[in-house]
């Protein structure tokens, strides 16, 4: 069963660029970042959102192809399987105007409890939103 995928459009801006002509690899990780917390905010109930916080624990980049000051590229983002304890896997590509995967990736995130601000178990309900329906 396929994963719900959200997706949002990065630009590449001048800023964005470093001195080979393409989009920093740095930038590539905010966008990860951005594209993550645009999908939890999408999904997840006020409750949650006030509730908890996501901590990255790891990022596995693979940098394929450059994009270019001006390109729009296309980033979709899906989570993995049922989380491990508070560890949550995301997975992120983007694709470039020519249809091309750019990046690809796959994060690992903690779940936080705001109030404690420990690491906890990611509950059922957080992580249902994000799941195929059953």
């Amino acid at each position: 069963m396929s994963r719900p995928v959200f997706e949002m459009a990065f630009v590449a801006r001048p800023e964005h660029i470093e001195e080979l002509g393409h989009v920093n690899n740095a930038v590539w990780v905010r966008w990860i970042q951005q594209i993550a917390v645009a999908h939890w905010r999408s999904l997840a109930s006020r409750d949650h959102d006030e509730a908890y916080f996501w901590v990255v624990v790891r990022h596995e980049v693979d940098y394929l192809r450059a994009a270019r000051e001006g390109d729009v590229v296309t980033a979709r983002t899906w989570v993995g399987d049922a989380p491990q304890g508070a560890r949550f896997d995301r997975f992120v590509e983007f694709i470039g105007p020519d249809g091309k995967p750019c990046v690809r990736a796959r994060t690992v995130w903690a779940i936080v409890d705001k109030a404690s601000g420990r690491p906890v178990r990611v509950p059922a309900a957080v992580v249902a939103p994000f799941l195929p329906p059953e």
